[in-house]
């Protein structure tokens, strides 16, 4: 799912070529993508689109006359900058918003399609689809301790929660988790206050540095290799591969969907967390440590 820096990007990249432009029409070939119905979306053709911004990872196309597309990528939804009226791919195109220099199109790479679009009136309507994060680059640390306190979750859980902070996922979670130090399964209650400090400045170190990379790779362009796994990541995605710090190897929880990478040697003190179905099916034979399982590891090559 496109988190704080990737919605950043596509934004800036939106803004550069569209704002000034009228909005010619709108394409909508996906069923379940369009979830308002009044005003109707005929109403935004033809309206100049005055700016683009964030809410969240949400992205909102300011119309003239008060109003607001506000697109929700979800997991597989991208954006894509093509020639006007360019056609829309039968199998992963969404919909398409028509200007004369150029159209931008929406695709997503899922069967399940979760992308939603939402035509509202006036900025009450707007707030509405705000899920109330906070904005961690624009708050004190005492606002942040506040915030990031006020539940008893984990870590992991915590910084991916919308409720709680703004435009973080599963991806720079681990990233931030790696930066600062912490282990994705200590819980927020439990924290020092220097744990506090240390999490409030790897949570905007790692989006300010993760934005201005973004934003150095797109240039004057538009961002067409929006991923969660990226290069040059410390350990999101990097199961097995040797974490950049200290070279051991990057371990994982997997749940569901998702799964939660992290070095235990930088931040659990080199205990290995338990992955819920491996550990169930090892039971008293999965390895309580990094160095427990480097030392199988040897055993068996």
């Amino acid at each position: 799912m496109p988190e704080l820096p990737d919605v950043v990007v596509y934004v800036e990249s939106l803004d550069r070529m569209c704002a000034g432009e009228v909005l010619e029409d709108i394409r909508i070939s996906g069923p379940s993508l369009l979830r308002s119905v009044d005003p109707p979306i005929a109403e935004a053709r033809g309206k100049k689109l005055l700016s683009f911004r964030r809410l969240g990872k949400r992205i909102v196309f300011v119309l003239e006359d008060d109003l607001f597309l506000v697109l929700h990528l979800m997991i597989a939804g991208r954006l894509r900058w093509k020639k006007p009226g360019t056609k829309l791919s039968r199998k992963m195109g969404l919909a398409a918003f028509d200007t004369a220099k150029g159209s931008v199109v929406l695709t997503e790479a899922s069967t399940k399609k979760r992308a939603n679009l939402h035509l509202v009136r006036g900025e009450e309507a707007v707030a509405m689809h705000d899920p109330g994060g906070l904005e961690v680059l624009e708050c004190d640390l005492a606002a942040f301790t506040e915030r990031i306190t006020s539940r008893n979750h984990t870590l992991k859980r915590a910084l991916t929660d919308p409720t709680l902070l703004s435009g973080i996922g599963n991806a720079y979670s681990d990233e931030i988790l790696h930066r600062a130090r912490m282990s994705p399964i200590k819980l927020t209650q439990k924290l020092s206050d220097e744990e506090l400090e240390r999490l409030y400045h790897g949570i905007r170190e790692t989006l300010v540095d993760w934005t201005e990379r973004l934003r150095a790779d797109v240039g004057d362009g538009f961002p067409d290799k929006v991923t969660a796994f990226r290069e040059g990541m410390a350990v999101h995605g990097r199961h097995k591969e040797p974490c950049p710090d200290c070279g051991s190897l990057v371990q994982r929880i997997a749940h569901a969907d998702n799964e939660t990478n992290y070095c235990a040697k930088c931040q659990t003190g080199g205990r290995l967390l338990a992955d819920r179905a491996l550990s169930r099916l090892l039971k008293k034979d999965w390895p309580r440590s990094l160095e427990e399982l480097e030392t199988r590891m040897t055993r068996e090559h």
